[in-house]
């Protein structure tokens, strides 16, 4: 069976960087709940897209109201356009008087998860105003507060090789495909978020996954940070259950960072983060030679 399931899981470290609907002036992390009450704020997949397109300049493919809602124009293939092809498209052509209107749908073929706290919210708030700018006229100070959390989170990337560049009548080539695939792993690798005039930093700590047989997000809801430590039991467990999975995962770590860095690099062969992602770039590029 061909191993096209690429999926890897990270971790990495932010700060309050994704708000949703405010309340009156306090501006509200989005935040989910677990049956314990505890809650957790979240990264949305969709803003995790967003700025993963955006910082691969891939956000220019065109799109038109002509249906009655924003969508990806009909003219837009993923022969042209990589954004598409791997995060899939919805496209609607308007009914006139000559012709019947339809749709035509791709699914993703890159998959994000949310990027989920690994740490509990306890309800931290930032008092702000503009004092600064309201003394330059005498003016009352306007005054807001932000929910804020600083905490380790984890996210899922898997793509279906398979599928890549290959839409109906139109395929690109291997070379193509693996290039799409590749810029795409940098793109993570070294990802950012603004928000409220900052950056953050959402470069991996730690990563760990593979290309497989099965297109299973293995590592998804397999992490776990308790004092500073990523639990190696269950990830073990895991890569003791086939040995196709423990021959072809990778497991990358920054040095410093982790308290039971050792552990993770005994128990699980961890390299560097750099390293890990070369080796799925190898991993690619295999695929789409032995393809040929």
């Amino acid at each position: 069976m061909s191993r096209s399931g690429l999926t890897f899981t990270m971790i990495f470290l932010a700060e309050s960087a994704n708000y949703g609907e405010g309340i009156g002036n306090i501006s509200t992390l989005k935040k989910m709940t677990r049956g314990n009450h505890e809650q957790y704020s979240y990264i949305s997949r969709q803003a995790m897209r967003y700025n993963i397109v955006q910082q691969l300049a891939w956000d220019n493919t065109p799109v038109d109201g002509k249906s009655g809602v924003v969508q990806f124009a009909p003219s837009a293939t993923i022969e042209d356009y990589p954004e598409i092809d791997l995060f899939g498209y919805m496209k609607t052509t308007a009914k006139d008087d000559k012709e019947k209107g339809g749709a035509s749908t791709r699914s993703a073929v890159a998959r994000l998860s949310n990027a989920i706290a690994l740490e509990p919210y306890q309800s931290d708030l930032e008092f702000l105003t503009n004092m600064g700018m309201a003394k330059r006229q005498g003016l009352e100070n306007g005054i807001a507060q932000s929910e804020i959390q600083r905490s380790y989170y984890t996210y899922t990337l898997s793509i279906d090789l398979e599928r890549v560049g290959v839409d109906g009548n139109i395929e690109i080539s291997q070379e193509e495909k693996a290039e799409r695939v590749n810029v795409l792993l940098d793109a993570v690798h070294y990802l950012y978020r603004d928000i409220k005039g900052r950056r953050e930093n959402l470069s991996p700590l730690f990563v760990i996954g593979g290309r497989y047989a099965r297109k299973n997000p293995f590592f998804e809801n397999r992490i776990k940070v308790e004092k500073n430590k990523v639990y190696a039991g269950t990830l073990v467990e895991l890569l003791s259950e086939s040995n196709e999975i423990k021959d072809c995962t990778y497991v990358g770590i920054t040095t410093g960072i982790f308290d039971n860095e050792e552990e993770l690099k005994t128990k699980l062969s961890a390299e560097s983060v750099g390293t890990a992602f070369n080796h799925l770039k190898e991993e690619v590029n295999q695929y789409y030679g032995e393809s040929n």
